[in-house]
């Protein structure tokens, strides 16, 4: 289906694809640090080769080029992924995504043998067109692994909150650790200050992250 919108500098995003046939994209831990080591080295001005950035070494301490969108959230689930994303280059999003699912498709499907697409089409999205909607989405794209243990939490309410906010925690493959300002390299793959400042603490993110917990309802 074709976008009823452009991309403009300047807005905000929600971009998400799944695998085609609704399989899994990321089947052990090796995919899922190869995507986000992608979302760092996609976001630039120089291309994508991997087999020259040295092994071992943080994302921060590796300078590759002017960045071509500002990510201000993500989350990879086992079939499907979630980026919030603003423009800030000239089809900065487009080259952006471009340059992620064909590093990534090349990646998965020399692994496992296989051809053809990995993605359900052309990458989703959705223009984030008020506050509101901008500032759920941290929530929602947060939330996401939650439901790896519980599928319908957001009708039922969640039945262990503890073991909820547990599971969050110890879940890599989001920046929700980023937010709670874990140290960690991948921290550099955000650009917060493209972005409203809504939580001026990690405790700020945290709390806004527990009343969406604590909300019983479709959302």
């Amino acid at each position: 289906m074709e976008r009823k919108f452009i991309f403009s500098i300047g807005e905000f995003y929600h971009i998400y694809n799944r695998g085609t046939e609704k399989r899994n994209i990321f089947v052990d831990r090796n995919d899922y640090q190869r995507f986000i080591k992608l979302l760092f080295f996609s976001n630039s001005t120089k291309p994508v080769v991997l087999r020259d950035i040295p092994q071992g070494r943080p994302l921060g301490e590796i300078n590759e080029g002017e960045p071509i969108v500002a990510i201000g959230a993500y989350c990879l689930m086992p079939n499907h992924f979630h980026l919030l994303v603003k423009e800030t280059s000239e089809g900065g999003i487009t080259k952006f995504m471009s340059k992620l699912s064909t590093a990534y498709s090349m990646f998965f499907n020399k692994k496992n043998n296989r051809t053809g697409s990995l993605f359900e089409g052309k990458f989703k999205a959705s223009h984030v067109d008020n506050d509101n909607y901008l500032k759920y989405l941290f929530s929602y794209i947060h939330l996401n692994p939650v439901k790896i243990i519980e599928l319908k939490w957001k009708e039922t309410g969640i039945k262990n909150k503890k073991r909820a906010e547990q599971y969050l925690k110890n879940y890599k493959y989001s920046s929700y650790l980023d937010y709670l300002e874990e140290s960690r390299s991948e921290r550099v793959i955000l650009d917060k200050k493209s972005f409203p400042e809504y939580f001026t603490s990690f405790v700020d993110f945290k709390n806004f992250i527990n009343d969406w917990l604590n909300f019983k309802a479709e959302f």
